[in-house]
């Protein structure tokens, strides 16, 4: 057995997003199928709690084409060189971190590696502990510095401002909860599935049109709600449906 998050956006109350653990059986191995399993079970379960809900599994092991498009793996931007960059790819190369010897990064060359590759990189494996989040939206501009608290608001402004000007957006009004098989919150703190939930209880909520607000008003923003990191929540929470 094992306990993963569903994650919840919420059209009022003082939390933009809930989240529920669930029990669910989990199928020991690195395959496609065996993550399947997995999911189905988790997604049962949870049903099974909260009968009239649509759930999305967000990752690349998902059995819907619009949870494996929207993997921060698969969403991200376009260089004016044509070169695309990830969400994940992004965020692993704004990271600056200090240790004995200094401040190391942001890590710029990380944008243009795989997505698996920026995240195993060395480089950040041993650069020492997370500081803040450096982010240059161009060469034209200064660099911005973001803090690491909230846990995830620098993950999910990268991941909002993508899936924001993503046609995939407009078929998330069909989903009411979601997934990330791939997240474990005792070894992690982003969750892509987490950035979908926020977006879609922002949305829905008419607090963010058109753009997502920079990083002063987009903090304040999120800041004003009641916010669950990724690794809260109760399976007691019965009554979001």
């Amino acid at each position: 057995m094992a306990i993963r998050p569903v994650f919840i956006p919420r059209e009022d109350g003082p939390a933009l997003v809930e989240i529920v653990n669930v029990d669910f059986e989990w199928s020991p191995g690195m395959s496609v199928s065996q993550k399947q399993k997995s999911i189905a079970s988790l997604h049962s379960n949870f049903q099974k709690q909260f009968p009239n809900a649509r759930t999305l599994e967000v990752s690349s092991k998902s059995e819907e084409e619009l949870g494996r498009q929207l993997s921060a793996f698969n969403m991200g931007v376009t260089s004016k060189n044509g070169h695309f960059i990830s969400v994940e790819s992004l965020f692993q190369s704004s990271k600056v971190f200090v240790s004995d010897s200094g401040t190391l990064g942001p890590f710029r060359e990380l944008m243009l590696a795989s997505p698996k590759e920026a995240k195993q990189s060395a480089k950040l494996k041993n650069a020492g502990v997370l500081k803040h989040f450096s982010f240059r939206p161009n060469e034209a501009r200064e660099e911005e510095i973001w803090p690491t608290e909230p846990k995830t608001a620098f993950y999910d402004w990268l991941y909002l401002n993508t899936l924001n000007n993503s046609p995939l957006n407009v078929h998330l009004a069909h989903y009411s909860a979601f997934t990330d098989i791939e997240f474990n919150p005792d070894k992690s703190i982003n969750c892509q599935a987490y950035s979908v939930a926020l977006w879609c209880a922002l949305t829905r909520r008419s607090l963010i049109s058109g753009v997502i607000p920079g990083r002063e008003d987009f903090l304040r923003l999120v800041t004003q709600f009641t916010i669950h990191n990724t690794s809260d929540g109760d399976p007691r929470n019965m009554s979001l449906f």
